[in-house]
């Protein structure tokens, strides 16, 4: 437990520090997730095509199956980044809003906006035809995603926080409409 322990102090000492601080680390945070998200897709497939494995069935499956994931999953990011922004943060932890956020998304979800990337990960892995990035890939992203979230996220909105968030963290699911508990 020491290890995240030292992750949340650097992260309440970007926090509390200079705005120009807080920018670069909220830009440099983000890009970073993107890419590695964005590779949950790439380096699947890349694989996929190098060693000619099969992929799940086609055209239309595969859009008819995806375009409703990769929107929901659109429509969820979009709204807790709208949310967000409201609130005057970002859904970067150096950058975090100055209250918490309970309205919108949040009302069903304490992480809509991961919930919403899961739903896109998937939409896209179908797209693609990609046995490994919706077999093996996106659960393994997820599973990350969940540890990261338990064990560095909550843990400072605990901190930061405080009784509003734990009452909050009590009444609302982890992601959309459904309760995941993870230790």
């Amino acid at each position: 437990m020491l290890f995240p322990e030292k992750i949340i102090k650097k992260f309440y000492k970007i926090e509390e520090g200079n705005s120009f601080r807080r920018v670069f680390f909220t830009m440099l945070i983000g890009s970073g997730f993107a890419i590695i998200t964005s590779l949950t897709i790439i380096i699947p497939v890349f694989i996929e095509n190098l060693f000619k494995i099969p992929k799940i069935p086609s055209y239309p499956m595969n859009y008819i199956l995806s375009i409703p994931l990769t929107a929901a999953g659109l429509f969820f990011m979009l709204w807790s980044n709208i949310s967000f922004i409201k609130a005057k943060g970002t859904p970067v932890p150096v950058n975090p809003p100055p209250v918490l956020i309970t309205s919108g998304p949040f009302a069903f979800s304490r992480n809509p906006m991961h919930g919403g990337m899961f739903l896109l990960l998937f939409g896209l892995g179908i797209y693609y035809g990609s046995l490994l990035s919706v077999f093996l890939f996106i659960p393994l992203y997820i599973f990350l995603d969940i540890q990261i979230l338990k064990k560095i996220e909550e843990p400072e909105l605990e901190k930061r926080l405080g009784e509003e968030y734990i009452v909050y963290k009590k009444r609302t699911p982890m992601f959309l409409g459904w309760r995941m508990r993870v230790k």
